[in-house]
């Protein structure tokens, strides 16, 4: 941010955020300001902007501690709920991802390629209070002499279980459709032959990266909203690629940022930490995550009032461009005229539908909200920053 001057700090947000005197009103609220009183007008007028998302996060996972057994043991192989777990860390250590399918998977069976339970439904298992089957197997040595333990345990009873998620929040992302003459089973959900429908994974304008499009308030230790407690960001997202396609308005027109979060299962709801079953595709777990945006100056404003209708994804073919690799956009839609249900792809009108729940995101961000403007919620001051491009400011 050498580039930008900073008209407010951290600490003097914080501090009026201990004293209730903050002004915080979310991202789909800050668009209205925004339009009413312009950039200058918004930033003299609100000091902390929320937002939301919750939404498909494959890049997602567990790390979790089982504790010692008696004898004591090195689980070099670990499964819970018959779903494998990476074992090669510690004695007692593994990380679930949320991707891994269960072994054997009844619906797997009659039908190939489709599965009822992955890691994303442990994580939610266990979040929910449910008991969990630990199976463990080890090659034995002399100070870890056990080989195979097997046990039920609750996530109370854990040691540790930390969420963390290599990739989530991606800043924008593609609108799916398939020119293919079948029906296609994908990640962004079933999508019939001849451009049939189309699908679309973002909450748009209350979407937490895409309000500060250039992430000049995230970091190492930016404070966010995860799967219902406080969590963290720990590092740019794997895939983090700020040196893309933006509009006039800076905001990214194509897939972007990225961020790394890690916070504490113990803490957390089943409310907004699901997992998902993608019919043809495989498993995984839908996050919710918000975070607060701090507006330190104009340029900030005039971003997280950035609405619906000044917001652009591309069009891709998941039916014969994706599978083969070839990078080509069909064209460009707003999330406004996605979030009518109906666009219009290469001259035809295509119906529309969500992946991510907007619903959600608006709650999450209605949450951090309340946390913050009652004092339960400081911001975290980055510690790291998020690698960025240069932005020269037109606003101020």
């Amino acid at each position: 941010m050498s580039d930008i001057h900073i008209k407010k700090s951290y600490e003097e947000i914080n501090a009026k955020i201990r004293r209730g005197e903050a002004t915080v009103v979310t991202a789909e609220e800050m668009t209205g300001i925004v339009e009413r009183e312009g950039p200058g007008g918004a930033f003299r007028k609100v000091d902390v902007v929320t937002t939301g998302t919750f939404g498909v996060m494959c890049s997602s996972g567990a790390f979790i501690n089982f504790g010692h057994t008696t004898p004591r043991m090195k689980a070099s192989k670990v499964w819970l709920n018959d779903v494998e777990a990476y074992g090669g860390i510690a004695a007692v250590d593994c990380y679930l991802g949320a991707t891994q399918v269960q072994e054997d998977d009844p619906l797997n069976k009659v039908h190939p390629g489709r599965f009822l339970y992955g890691g994303g439904h442990v994580i939610e298992d266990l979040i929910a209070g449910k008991s969990v089957k630990l199976k463990a197997k080890s090659y034995g040595t002399d100070c870890y002499p056990l080989r195979e333990f097997e046990k039920y345990f609750t996530l109370k009873e854990l040691r540790n279980a930390f969420l963390y998620n290599p990739r989530n929040a991606y800043q924008n992302y593609n609108c799916a459709v398939n020119l293919s003459k079948k029906t296609v089973y994908t990640y962004m959900g079933i999508l019939r032959p001849g451009m049939g429908n189309a699908t679309y994974s973002s909450a748009g304008q209350l979407s937490p990266l895409l309000k500060d499009p250039y992430c000049w308030t995230l970091g190492t230790g930016t404070k966010i909203f995860l799967g219902g407690a406080i969590g963290a960001i720990t590092w740019q997202g794997t895939q983090h690629a700020p040196q893309c396609s933006r509009g006039e308005n800076g905001v990214p027109r194509e897939g972007a940022g990225t961020i790394a979060v890690t916070g504490d299962m113990k803490e957390m709801s089943a409310e907004f930490i699901r997992g998902a079953s993608l019919t043809g595709y495989g498993c995984s777990l839908m996050v919710g995550l918000g975070v607060p945006i701090p507006i330190l100056n104009e340029e900030l404003a005039y971003f997280t009032g950035i609405s619906d209708k000044d917001i652009f994804c591309q069009v891709i073919d998941y039916g014969i461009d994706y599978p083969a690799g070839v990078a080509r956009s069909l064209g460009e839609v707003s999330y406004a005229e996605l979030k009518t249900g109906r666009v219009e792809i290469m001259g035809k009108s295509v119906p529309a539908a969500p992946l991510s729940s907007y619903p959600m995101a608006r709650r999450i961000a209605g949450i951090l909200k309340e946390w913050i403007a009652s004092g339960a919620f400081t911001l975290g001051i980055p510690q790291i920053k998020m690698p960025t491009v240069p932005h020269v400011s037109d606003i101020t």
